[in-house]
């Protein structure tokens, strides 16, 4: 993960959200063109709003293709298989465990919820595949599994 934002991440971001970022500290990941695709925030915004998701996706093109998985209704999917597998759903607790250790490691804010869902549910794609990328494969399950269904997302044209 990058120690610091340059001009040009930040500007690259803007561009990607169609808005200045609030709170960004670092790019967690980057595609393989180069631009970022998540970049961790702070769990305060500047104005102090807590903002639990640390791990927050900007690239415009994963972001659609994750959302044609969610409404695919694999979110649903995914939660029912947490009460049938003891194993995932220890995975994936272990996930929530990670999530919330990274951003307490910035800055506490005294709560156990982190994002996504997680540790009970499947609720955002988006975070889950942010958290995969910005830690790597075997740290968050769903977001793997996501990954792997995406393919080559980034190929085609420029991503940003």
């Amino acid at each position: 993960m990058s120690v610091s934002v340059t001009v040009s991440d930040r500007e690259a971001v803007a561009r990607q959200l169609g808005r200045e970022p609030r709170g960004m500290l670092a790019v967690a990941a980057r595609c393989p063109s180069g631009h970022p695709n998540v970049v961790q925030t702070a769990p305060r915004l500047p104005d102090g709003t807590p903002f639990p998701t640390l791990y927050y996706l900007t690239c415009p093109r994963l972001a659609s293709r994750i959302g044609t998985l969610e409404a695919s209704g694999l979110m649903k999917e995914m939660t029912d298989r947490l009460a049938e597998d003891a194993e995932l759903a220890a995975r994936y607790r272990r996930a929530h465990e990670s999530y919330l250790a990274d951003r307490d490691a910035i800055e506490p804010l005294g709560t156990q919820v982190t994002a996504g869902g997680m540790p009970d549910r499947v609720k955002c794609l988006h975070v889950h595949v942010g958290h995969a990328l910005a830690k790597g494969p075997g740290v968050n399950p769903f977001g793997d599994e996501a990954l792997e269904l995406l393919g080559d997302w980034w190929t085609g044209s420029d991503c940003a």
